[in-house]
């Protein structure tokens, strides 16, 4: 039997390490949209293609001596706005300006609790006949600006790239919540849960990240990141095993 106590501890390093992987997929991901994805001294950046959008175009610090000349002309000519995530702890002397930290959260297969499951919600992948439903929940649910929404979404509903799994959650064939997750190695990132309004506090965000994270797992997945923007959401994702492991400084105007 494994030692729960001792597994659940999860190093903050490799929950920043698998999530740059993923940024970085998203990055290549655009390349066709004028995005991108590179590893530069001390930092591994990527770019969205959406040049307006600040929180798709950043970069994941590895080290203090990192090259900001050179992130600097990475993102030249690719986004007006970008940022970088950095350790928290981690000595910072490159000015800009801390805009927030960012929580992270990890977790192993073996202090994984799944979520229950309820027969009045589907959850089913999400392919590219449902861009518009797909795309029209997530901006719903988290309050943006639908144009951009799908045009982040649709390249992870329509390219085949099988490290893209995305999920809707459905009541009686009406879409309510979403998910993505993005595969990369041996990690699974989950990113983008969103459930409306008018749906919330019956456990469908649990379920749609405990399908996800199940399903990576039983595929040979060894490690389950995530960044919980509220406290609420902190604790749904600390109900399937996840735990606190770190936090990113995010700096911008670099």
């Amino acid at each position: 039997m494994p030692n729960t106590a001792l597994s659940s501890r999860v190093p903050a390093v490799g929950v920043h390490a698998a999530l740059a992987a993923a940024w970085q997929a998203e990055g290549t991901l655009r390349e066709p949209y004028g995005g991108g994805a590179a590893t530069l001294p001390g930092v591994r950046v990527m770019a969205s293609g959406l040049p307006d959008a600040r929180w798709w175009n950043n970069g994941d610090v590895e080290r203090p001596d990192f090259d900001l000349d050179a992130v600097r002309a990475w993102y030249e000519g690719r986004a007006d706005e970008w940022g970088l995530r950095v350790p928290a702890g981690m000595e910072w002397r490159h000015g800009g300006t801390k805009l927030t930290r960012q929580r992270c959260m990890g977790l192993f297969p073996e202090a994984f609790r799944p979520a229950p499951r309820t027969d009045a919600v589907t959850i089913r992948r999400a392919g590219p006949e449902d861009v518009e439903a797909f795309a029209h929940v997530d901006a719903t649910a988290f309050g943006d600006p639908p144009q951009r929404t799908r045009s982040w979404c649709e390249p992870q509903l329509t390219s085949g790239d099988p490290r893209f799994h995305l999920v809707l959650a459905e009541i009686d064939g009406d879409p309510i919540g979403v998910a993505t997750a993005v595969r990369t190695g041996e990690s699974v990132a989950v990113f983008g849960v969103g459930v409306l309004e008018e749906a919330r506090r019956r456990g469908i965000g649990s379920a749609l990240t405990s399908v996800l994270v199940a399903e990576a797992f039983h595929d040979g997945a060894r490690l389950s990141v995530l960044n919980p923007d509220t406290r609420a959401a902190a604790r749904l994702y600390a109900g399937l095993g996840f735990v606190e492991s770190g936090g990113l400084d995010i700096y911008v105007a670099l």
